[in-house]
């Protein structure tokens, strides 16, 4: 499992021109799921990002989690996560999870989500989106379950 998270002063995501998630201060999460990831490494993976001190304190060091600036998750699906490009110039996805098991771990994700962060929103599985973000340092950080 694989997720991109980008600190955001906003973020929104649109499916077919409709704004379908938003939130202001927070983190864009992109999540790509493999086969071999399961409910485990989802909750590993989850704790992990809801927990990171990657917020500027009054001193400006990385030091303050998401809770402790109030901060809001908006959750993406993406499977390009998974991109193998080892051969030639076209990717392969055959890394990436099958989108029944994909979309299952990526609802998953988000219930748990809910049951911490106040504001969760997210995009819709499986369709064409457009993310807007305005990045916040900008500060990026990748979670991979085969690091951790």
């Amino acid at each position: 499992m694989r997720f991109v998270i980008q600190r955001v002063k906003s973020s929104s995501v649109k499916v077919e021109g409709k704004v379908v998630g938003s939130i202001g201060r927070g983190y864009l999460v992109l999540i790509g799921v493999s086969d071999s990831d399961d409910e485990a490494v989802a909750d590993k993976l989850t704790d992990k990002m809801i927990k990171l001190r990657i917020n500027e304190d009054a001193d400006g060091k990385t030091n303050l989690s998401l809770a402790d600036v109030g901060g809001g998750l908006l959750l993406v699906s993406q499977f390009t996560l998974y991109a193998n490009c080892k051969k030639g110039n076209r990717p392969s996805f055959t890394d990436a999870g099958g989108p029944e098991k994909a979309n299952a771990l990526y609802e998953y994700i988000i219930e748990r989500c809910r049951k911490t962060v106040p504001v969760v929103e997210t995009g819709v599985f499986g369709e064409m989106m457009e993310v807007e973000l305005v990045n916040d340092g900008p500060f990026t950080v990748i979670l991979d379950s085969e690091t951790l």
